[in-house]
């Protein structure tokens, strides 16, 4: 079982995270693509995360409709700080048949010196990388996605209720789930997606 495994916060999902399982299923030899929300981000941006079970259930409504696509809760079960690396050892735990992928975007394979064993993720792992807009990939990757999304662009438009500017990047659903739940409504301080 060949299975790309592709992370992140989903704070909220946008149409660039759909576009990249997209991207994967329909240009890489796998068989399936995990996504796998994060549960508690180790780094300052955790206090800008919505509730795991709602970026759980965005992420199901923007990818979870994909054939071929599952959404993980196995950074719940880990409990913690989620690190790419102790999921990849669970997955590789569970699942010792399963030869995985990382799906990263090319912008955080520069961040790579900052993760936690980066080598080892990469040695249970190897890196699928996606192009970036504006960001150099690595010889043969995939082209840019488009739209060019920024999450912290959308939460700030979320929070003062500019539901239509974000109409074209987020999926509809995601977005009426968002809007049901008034997840980012208000004000306050904002930081990154997690990687």
């Amino acid at each position: 079982m060949r299975v790309a495994i592709f992370g992140g916060s989903f704070n909220p999902p946008h149409v660039s995270h759909v576009l990249a399982v997209a991207l994967v299923l329909a240009t890489e030899d796998v068989d399936r693509v995990l996504v796998v929300p994060t549960f508690r981000h180790p780094f300052s941006k955790r206090a800008h995360l919505v509730a795991f079970d709602d970026r759980v259930r965005m992420a199901e409504l923007a990818m979870g409709w994909l054939p071929r696509v599952v959404v993980s809760r196995i950074e719940e079960e880990l409990g913690g700080e989620s690190r790419t690396l102790f999921t990849l050892e669970r997955l590789q735990q569970q699942h010792p048949e399963w030869k995985m992928r990382h799906v990263i975007g090319a912008d955080l394979l520069l961040e790579a010196p900052k993760w936690h064993a980066f080598d080892r993720v990469a040695a249970i792992a190897p890196p699928l990388v996606l192009g970036r807009v504006g960001v150099a990939a690595p010889p043969g990757s995939p082209a840019p996605l488009l739209p060019e999304v920024s999450s912290t662009d959308v939460r700030s438009k979320l929070r003062a209720g500019r539901y239509d500017d974000v109409a074209r990047f987020v999926p509809r659903e995601v977005l009426a789930y968002v809007r049901e739940k008034r997840l980012y409504a208000g004000g306050g301080a904002d930081g990154e997606a997690a990687t």
